[in-house]
């Protein structure tokens, strides 16, 4: 006789009836993961990004970024905090006063040990079912960037890896005149 073990999925209702431990909580799946601080170099890469996009979308009101913590809440038994994230213009009706509901233009990880698997794996794959248009992958160990775009078929596609070489910037076509030196990005 076989027995099976059935694990109840977590809502949304559930991450919220959690305490505040200053932790990072997300539900992919159903499935709940706890995230710890990051370390300095994560913070210092995070802070200069969101830097440039305050900078950007000063003269370029074409949407909003929004950095962790912050919810994203993508269905019932996924939501995420990624590390930084941007809601364009056409998509304002996602943001509500406590959380965003539905899929940011582009989401951005900045990978670190206890995470790398994750974000390179079933979140990029959760961001793609969901509807993200672009994925980046900041790593702050090898000083590169990994842009992930939709592609016409849905699928999320790899479509630069921008490495810190003299000269190197990160652009996106969804962001028109957005243009980041990787020498300010890694410093």
């Amino acid at each position: 006789m076989q027995t099976q073990s059935i694990t109840r999925r977590l809502t949304y209702e559930d991450l919220l009836a959690l305490p505040d431990d200053g932790l990072r909580h997300e539900l992919i799946g159903g499935e709940h993961f706890v995230t710890p601080s990051p370390i300095m170099r994560h913070q210092r890469v995070s802070f200069r990004l969101s830097g440039a996009f305050f900078d950007y979308f000063k003269d370029h009101p074409v949407g909003e970024a929004f950095a962790a913590p912050l919810d994203i809440v993508l269905s019932k038994h996924d939501v995420v905090e990624p590390d930084l994230f941007v809601v364009l213009a056409d998509q304002t009706e996602i943001l509500t006063q406590k959380y965003v509901q539905g899929a940011p233009a582009i989401v951005i990880e900045i990978l670190s040990p206890g995470t790398r698997r994750r974000d390179e794996g079933i979140k990029r794959r959760l961001y793609e079912r969901t509807g993200v248009r672009e994925y980046w992958l900041i790593d702050v160990d090898d000083n590169v960037v990994i842009v992930w775009s939709r592609a016409i078929d849905g699928k999320l596609v790899q479509t630069a890896v921008v490495g810190h070489t003299p000269g190197a910037i990160l652009t996106s076509p969804l962001l028109p005149g957005f243009v980041l030196s990787l020498d300010e990005l890694f410093g």
